[in-house]
């Protein structure tokens, strides 16, 4: 190498350049085609923001010209964050659980989007299977990016000797939402949080949602509200299935009634998967004979329940069966 040339720069993972590819894929001409009918086509000025941290998530966006911006959350430092051109679609998995938007998304050019409701867009990934496919890859494999960079709407102050930061931990994890953990113990900025959101040592865990919304010691149920966990429910219908409980027996049941069309409401005390969901290897499962993490299953399951249209409660509890 001469004095002063660049260093080589090392050839891209192919592994890893497929797997972007399918979180960020570019819908062909025809694809957007099937698409457009279950939406409707508008103009985006600008710096029009269509979707903003904290709201729910009603619906996505298939880009047709120009470019769609996600904007960094406060204190998240990470990787370049992800642009949506011509071709391509926001959203991620909480639209099929009818969650809340984890960023803010805003239009970087003036653009044409399709823009597709959240009932219309599982509609069609239940009729079309090669936009099922594209949809929900692309939609697990960005969640799975962003726990990896813990870029998401929940700063979790605490310590890993405490043992209400470690249960809230687990409850994050387990149901798969991106967080960013300061720990006090070790943190060299710790003071200087505690101070911004006024609170103190004994506080702890603080739990600050959104950069604003600050819990204090709080329970799984006040974390799940404030996150925006559970999609609304009309308490006055009548559901054809009520599941207590969010096993694998319980998901299993979810799958098969909601994919033959019946209302299914499932209510889970804390998440997805039950004990099974706490292992590390589960081997004798049916149909995956080289064993699977309790956790992936519970998260497979769950989001092929939401693809049917079940509705999941996190966090809540059955007070009685009448």
């Amino acid at each position: 190498m001469t004095a002063g040339a660049a260093p080589p720069v090392a050839p891209p993972n192919p592994a890893e350049a497929a797997r972007q590819a399918q979180a960020f894929p570019r819908l062909t001409p025809a694809q957007i085609a099937r698409i457009e009918p279950h939406g409707r086509r508008r103009h985006v000025a600008v710096g029009e923001v269509v979707g903003d941290a904290g709201e729910p998530v009603t619906r996505i966006f298939v880009v047709v010209s120009g470019r769609l911006d996600l904007v960094r959350p406060p204190r998240w430092v990470g990787e370049e964050v992800p642009t949506f051109q011509a071709g391509m679609f926001t959203g991620e998995r909480s639209i099929l659980a009818g969650g809340r938007f984890l960023a803010r998304i805003q239009a970087g050019t003036p653009c044409d989007v399709i823009e597709v409701a959240r009932d219309a867009l599982l509609a069609l990934i239940q009729t079309d299977a090669e936009l099922s496919d594209i949809f929900l890859r692309a939609f697990i494999l960005r969640r799975l990016q962003l726990i990896d960079q813990g870029f998401g709407d929940v700063l979790l102050l605490g310590s890993n000797h405490c043992q209400g930061s470690l249960h809230i931990r687990e409850f994050l994890t387990r149901n798969g939402h991106p967080y960013k953990f300061v720990d006090l113990d070790s943190d060299a900025d710790s003071q200087a949080m505690l101070d911004q959101f006024h609170v103190g040592a004994g506080d702890v865990p603080v739990v600050i949602c959104r950069g604003s919304v600050v819990l204090r010691n709080p329970t799984i149920q006040e974390v799940a509200d404030c996150l925006g966990l559970n999609p609304t429910i009309d308490r006055t219908a009548v559901n054809d299935l009520v599941i207590i409980g969010a096993g694998p027996a319980g998901l299993g049941a979810a799958v098969y009634a909601a994919s033959e069309g019946l209302s299914v409401v499932m209510i889970e005390s804390n998440a997805p998967g039950g004990q099974a969901g706490t292992s590390s290897r589960i081997e004798n499962y049916l149909g995956f004979p080289l064993g699977i993490s309790g956790q992936e299953l519970a998260a497979r399951a769950y989001d092929q329940a939401q693809k049917f249209g079940a509705k999941i409660l996190i966090a809540k509890t059955a007070i009685r069966l009448d």
